[in-house]
């Protein structure tokens, strides 16, 4: 097994693969791509795209961005499944450095080489920083201030900020190759949560994942609540098949589906009790009142929206976990020499 003491350390203008999942992205695709290939990083960068089934014209665009930028390599991924295109896209690249970027994610110009250093300097296999939700229509600015609050998500440093050090998870994620060699990539088990479940196995295994600040993504919302909604459910959906497999929770993640059930309780005995229709209006104050702080400095109409966008995520993640079938559940399988991810 490799071990941070015999791992290369990642020097500032290593070589970097960058990749990418993608499906559905015709929206954002472009510029995703266009700040990968701007970075101001003095090293050779790569870019792999792992296409899924996409029905909104993304292949066409990828293979054409890839017809002007030799630096650009697409693979297909034919189950559309996000750690199924991470794995293909790892065994297509070729660097020692991997970094994991999505298609409605915009990265930095000075990202990969802030990345880089940090691995370097403190010796970690994942560096990652902030998941920062910025919107571009009035519905997806609420929906990103709720992201980015505390109410909204609870105090994950990639969501709200916080001083660099150790981490549990982060987002995204620059990785050491070795690493995800070690441990055998992404469990293609977790059709969500993959990024949670493999820094686990990175940590279990010795590695150290390491959050900055100095890291800052844009990250794009769900451009309707129905989307929030279901991503946000299967969000808690496999939180819960992550907290089964490997034995971990806390109290962050028990929130939403206490919430739930609190909510559910007062509904069904409030026509024996009326006194316990206090829980849910006290909730509803709660996301109303911290809704309209969350979301100060947006517009008024926008500001309404963000109440709205806390109850869908709050309620939608909660029920997700406490609906989790148990059949989703597996006992993590040895990964360590899955040829999936070998060059």
């Amino acid at each position: 097994m490799n071990t941070l003491n015999d791992a290369k350390a990642p020097v500032d203008g290593d070589a970097v693969s960058v990749i990418m999942p993608i499906l559905n992205e015709a929206r954002h695709l472009r510029e995703a791509v266009a700040v990968v290939l701007d970075q101001d990083y003095p090293g050779e960068i790569e870019l792999v795209l792992a296409l899924g089934p996409s029905q909104d014209g993304t292949d066409e665009l990828a293979h054409e961005l890839a017809g002007q930028d030799p630096r650009i390599i697409c693979v297909p991924n034919p189950s559309g499944r996000t750690p199924d295109a991470l794995n293909v896209a790892i065994a297509a690249s070729h660097h020692d450095v991997v970094a994991r970027v999505d298609g409605h994610a915009l990265i930095p110009r000075d990202y990969l080489s802030i990345a880089v250093g940090v691995l370097g300097r403190t010796g970690a296999e994942n560096v990652g920083g902030i998941m920062d939700a910025q919107g571009t229509t009035g519905f997806e600015r609420a929906v990103a201030a709720a992201m980015r609050s505390r109410l909204g998500v609870g105090n994950a440093p990639f969501h709200t900020g916080g001083s660099e050090g150790p981490a549990e998870t982060v987002y995204l994620g620059v990785f050491r190759r070795s690493a995800l060699e070690r441990v055998g990539g992404y469990d293609a088990h977790f059709a969500r949560a993959q990024d949670w479940e493999l820094n686990h196995r990175i940590r279990a295994t010795g590695g150290l994942v390491w959050f900055t600040p100095d890291l800052t993504v844009s990250y794009r919302p769900r451009a309707s609540l129905a989307a929030l909604g279901r991503q946000y459910f299967y969000y808690g959906r496999w939180r819960r098949v992550v907290a089964r497999t490997h034995g971990t929770i806390s109290a962050r993640y028990l929130a939403p589906p206490s919430l739930v059930l609190g909510l559910g309780v007062a509904l069904l005995i409030a026509p024996w009790w009326p006194w316990a229709l206090l829980a849910p209006l006290g909730y509803l104050l709660l996301i109303a009142g911290g809704g309209m702080v969350v979301g100060a400095g947006l517009r008024w109409r926008e500001r309404a929206l963000v109440p709205v966008a806390l109850g869908v995520m709050h309620l939608s993640w909660g029920v997700g976990f406490l609906t989790s079938p148990s059949h989703l559940s597996h006992q993590s399988q040895d990964l360590t020499t899955s040829p999936e991810i070998t060059r």
